[in-house]
């Protein structure tokens, strides 16, 4: 029997590696804009821009959240091609969350998985490092999207 489930709202600094995160039980635009908030009081005013990727899920888009942008222009909201969520950097770090945690799943309840997550964070922020991409990588992440294959060396 499900017990509910819990929403992770995530974001990956492209600098540092770390991530802030935050579970909710409903996904909606207030959740969304509850973890740019955080986003704005935890990022120096000396950043003047913070660039935001983000898929095409319609509570990065909705009203609120493009009312919340608007009233905090520092905020670069960028979206995924459709089907191309492998490109958004937090997308790698939800895979690896994914391998870490979640292969063999037991949670006593959603507090329970809610704290699991949370200290994952935290243990993931301790050592967090930026992802080294390279050309290789990039054509590996490329080869797993469908249909795209390498250009053959002539």
């Amino acid at each position: 029997m499900r017990k509910g489930a819990l929403n992770l709202f995530a974001a990956f600094d492209t600098r540092t590696g770390e991530v802030t995160g935050i579970l909710r039980h409903r996904k909606r635009q207030v959740e969304f804009i509850e973890l740019l908030e955080i986003i704005e009081r935890t990022t120096p005013a000396a950043i003047t821009s913070i660039h935001v990727i983000c898929d095409n899920v319609s509570i990065h888009h909705g009203k609120l959240a493009r009312a919340w942008l608007a009233a905090h222009p520092r905020f670069q909201v960028h979206f995924t091609p459709v089907h191309c969520s492998w490109m958004n950097q937090v997308e790698q770090w939800f895979s690896i969350l994914q391998r870490k945690r979640f292969r063999a799943p037991n949670f006593a309840d959603l507090a329970d998985l809610e704290a699991k997550v949370l200290a994952f964070i935290d243990e993931w922020n301790k050592a967090a490092h930026p992802f080294a991409w390279t050309p290789e990588s990039f054509d590996k992440v490329l080869r797993k999207a469908d249909g795209w294959r390498a250009p053959t060396p002539h």
